[in-house]
């Protein structure tokens, strides 16, 4: 799962890039000054979405590797969730059989916020050096 999600953030990250290549000369047509912001909303918006899916596909393997691990999705969503923003409220937990997956999991959505970070301040820097991501064509 680790390895999937890896993937599947880097693949995102991606095409959030090459998204955000087109999307800049059309941001600049029509909102001038503030050509910026939409960019920057979609990045965020574009990378929040990338780690609900994350989060979802952890869930859905809490639900299918052993039956009652989790009781439903809303339970496994929640686990989830909890787990991957590393936050671990602790009312929700999985039996000791299966309790290091969800620190493997933790430290993976750990990595995977720090990676985002990155990235959205990269962009963020390309947005106001006018590097890569172009007002015009």
């Amino acid at each position: 799962m680790i390895g999937l999600t890896v993937v599947i953030h880097a693949v995102a990250l991606d095409r959030l890039v090459a998204l955000l290549e087109k999307l800049g000369p059309v941001s600049f047509q029509h909102f001038k000054k503030y050509w910026e912001i939409p960019l920057m909303v979609t990045t965020v918006l574009g990378v929040f979405l990338t780690h609900v899916v994350q989060i979802w596909l952890w869930a859905i393997l809490f639900l299918y590797l052993e039956p009652h691990i989790l009781p439903n999705l809303e339970s496994a969503l929640y686990f989830s969730t909890s787990a991957f923003t590393t936050v671990g409220f602790g009312d929700v937990f999985l039996d000791e059989k299966w309790r290091l997956l969800s620190s493997f999991e933790s430290a993976n959505g750990f990595i995977l916020f720090g990676w985002s970070t990155a990235f959205i301040f990269e962009i963020i820097s390309k947005l106001y050096k006018d590097d890569h991501i172009r007002k015009t064509k």
